[in-house]
């Protein structure tokens, strides 16, 4: 997640050098019948005018770094929801949405389209009946998720930055990219099934709180981030920073500092021979019986397991 984000600081950091405005950069690093994955990279800012949009195909976006606000309407009507690293974007075929930079500049995502044929065939087979259209817009950072976003992300990480003669952008490693799409398109319909439906809009000064902190985390996962210090760089008493985060993000801030450290860990992991002690003491755990732990607990098998299973399915 670290080389994701340094490469976004980047592309940023020129933009501002050179005065331009920001815009949108789409990548496509593969597709096939019905399915299309990008690695999509924006600059905007707080000073960047926000227009309305269409979602051509259904999309499930993977937020890989930085931040934004995504207002659209969903099946229980318009809202509006904080996106941070790690939580997945929803959008039906035909909805209108919104993306602004409000509290701070630029956004990297893993985009994955759909045709409305091929997604419903999808959703059938992972046991999906009637209304197709998202009842929300967005799935926070979840456990259930968490081993295809930190393979994507291992994925995004090990791209080489060239194409192929169809305009691919192509990695080192093969990325199983079109069984990620199906994967993370089956996984998402069956955990929504299970998902209270509201709108979850919030005031933009709590947002603008707690995206400083996301944006903290996301810079310095593997530092010592406790509820105080987060809460000081919101602005807020730990109290009502536990509760305005919680309701933002749709986890605690420990358990969003720990899934950020075990995705940074994971991605290493598949991307590299690091030293398992190594990346754990990198990843910010104190000790390898705590992240082999809490590494299990995550992902479902221990870090040599998924360095194993991540070496297979990317040769």
């Amino acid at each position: 997640m670290a080389k994701i984000a340094v490469e976004l600081q980047g592309v940023v950091a020129q933009r501002e050098e050179h005065g331009t405005p920001g815009h949108v950069n789409a990548q496509i690093l593969a597709k096939g019948n019905g399915w299309t994955v990008a690695d999509v990279v924006c600059t905007s800012g707080p000073r960047d005018r926000v227009f309305e949009e269409q979602h051509a195909q259904t999309c499930i976006v993977m937020v890989t770094a930085g931040s934004f606000q995504y207002r659209g309407q969903s099946r229980s009507g318009p809202g509006r929801q904080l996106m941070t690293p790690g939580s997945i974007l929803l959008g039906s075929a035909g909805q209108c949405y919104e993306c602004g930079h409000q509290h701070g500049i630029g956004d990297r995502c893993l985009a994955f389209w759909y045709t409305p044929d091929y997604f419903e065939r999808l959703a059938a087979d992972a046991g999906t009946r009637g209304r197709l259209d998202f009842p929300v817009l967005r799935l926070p950072a979840m456990r259930e998720l968490s081993p295809l976003v930190a393979r994507a992300c291992a994925g995004l990480a090990a791209q080489a930055g060239f194409t192929n003669e169809a305009g691919q952008k192509r990695g080192r490693i093969g990325t199983p990219w079109e069984e990620l799409s199906v994967q993370l398109a089956a996984r998402t319909v069956q955990l929504l099934s299970g998902v209270s439906i509201g709108s979850g809009n919030s005031l933009p000064s709590a947002e603008a709180r707690v995206t400083r902190a996301v944006r903290m985390i996301d810079r310095y996962p593997s530092s010592r981030l406790t509820l105080g210090s987060l809460a000081r760089e919101a602005g807020l008493s730990p109290y009502h920073f536990l509760r305005t985060f919680e309701r933002l993000a749709g986890l605690t801030p420990h358990q969003y500092v720990l899934r950020a450290r075990l995705r940074a860990a994971a991605v290493r992991l598949a991307a590299g021979p690091a030293k398992i002690l190594d990346i754990a003491l990198d990843c910010g755990f104190g000790d390898i019986s705590n992240f082999n732990r809490a590494f299990r607990a995550e992902f479902g098998v221990s870090p040599r397991a998924f360095r194993m299973q991540s070496g297979r399915s990317l040769s």
